[in-house]
């Protein structure tokens, strides 16, 4: 049977008719897609500034099966889950993306950003830190390396940190001086633990060459040497630490006159206790004080409590005098007040306002640095 050409005057339109509805139908199915997931997406956004989480993550999971591909999407629903504490599922996000080859550079290193923070938030420091390192030559090294910083000093790890302190330092991030001197402070203290006192005084040296001015390699020097029946040694970084950092004098006050005392020199440590009370007056050295000259200390904290009015200083003067009133007057007298002045006698974090009963050089709460001044609650103007 031979081909009749006028069929294709029946057939070409039917085809072309049915190419256009197929093209139709596809538009209208992307098209409605397309509507649905910037739809679910706007509706995760809503849930989010309005604080509900878990109907936020419930929208961004739709918005995700219908466009599998957008990977702001996948970014929003890792980091929702991380906020959540969800870290394994925002790992699993995370690593999807990772696993995609059509991920663009700059997305890939910002995945793998993501996933080290993912690592960090869930206390696997380990994965965290190899997480981070892939991260150097990208858009996010800074930021990895500051995470690391704060993961050594989490994990007490000092050596690291002090060798990622001094790569900020070198890439223009800013001084890390006084910091890599509290990490030179720290290996002291692991040296000292482990009988290593040359080691130890070493360190300090060599974080008091890093930070001139910080004061606590000054501090744990002359401690030491006290300790190691080194009174002549520990006197002269009290003075060294009194020259750099005056404020700071006041967190050894009573070592320096415990010094001089071992020296027999009642004279030398009256000397910087009293020069430093006239810059700075404070209860610590007026103490301190008192035990190298005990006798015109009645006086001393007379004319403090004119100047400085505080309860710790109070209750001192009223201990003194206490012989002159009735043991039954005297006795609850002074126990009212060192009660009520014993929350004062603490500490308080500059940054967070955390409080101590001891002088931290880094803020348990906080974590920051050098953040509580070296005066007690009491006498902070």
């Amino acid at each position: 049977m031979e081909f009749d050409p006028r069929w294709l005057l029946f057939v070409l339109p039917v085809v072309f008719v049915l190419g256009w509805l197929a093209s139709k139908l596809d538009s209208r199915q992307w098209k409605l897609e397309q509507r649905e997931s910037p739809k679910a997406y706007f509706k995760g956004l809503n849930l989010l500034l309005n604080e509900q989480q878990d109907k936020a993550i419930d929208a961004f999971i739709e918005a995700v099966q219908n466009d599998p591909d957008t990977s702001e999407l996948h970014f929003a629903l890792g980091s929702l889950f991380r906020r959540r504490g969800e870290t394994e599922r925002a790992v699993r996000v995370h690593e999807h993306l990772l696993r995609r080859g059509d991920l663009s550079k700059a997305d890939r290193a910002r995945a793998q950003h993501e996933l080290a923070q993912d690592f960090f938030k869930a206390g696997l420091f380990d994965r965290a830190e190899n997480a981070y390192a892939v991260l150097r030559g990208t858009a996010f090294e800074r930021e990895a390396r500051l995470a690391l910083l704060s993961l050594y000093e989490r994990s007490r790890d000092w050596a690291k940190a002090a060798d990622i302190a001094a790569e900020l330092e070198s890439a223009g991030t800013g001084s890390f001086s006084n910091r890599i001197a509290h990490y030179l402070c720290e290996q002291a203290l692991v040296a000292q633990s482990q009988g290593h006192a040359d080691l130890a005084l070493d360190l300090l040296a060599q974080a008091q060459r890093r930070a001139p001015e910080a004061a606590r390699a000054y501090v744990l020097q002359g401690q030491m040497l006290l300790k190691a029946g080194q009174p002549e040694g520990a006197l002269l970084a009290f003075s060294k630490l009194l020259a750099a950092n005056p404020p700071a004098f006041n967190l050894v006050a009573a070592d320096c006159a415990a010094a001089a005392k071992a020296l027999g020199q009642p004279d030398r440590g009256i000397d910087l206790l009293s020069a430093q009370y006239q810059r700075e007056p404070s209860l610590a050295l007026l103490r301190a004080l008192a035990s190298l000259q005990p006798e015109p200390q009645r006086a001393r904290l007379a004319a403090h409590l004119r100047d400085q009015p505080a309860l710790s200083a109070a209750a001192d003067l009223l201990k003194l005098n206490a012989a002159a009133l009735p043991p039954e007057e005297a006795t609850p007298i002074i126990q009212a007040l060192d009660k009520a002045a014993k929350p004062l006698q603490r500490y308080r974090c500059a940054a967070c306002g955390f409080e101590a009963a001891h002088y931290f050089w880094q803020c348990p709460g906080c974590l920051n640095w050098d953040s509580y001044p070296p005066q007690p609650i009491e006498e902070l103007s």
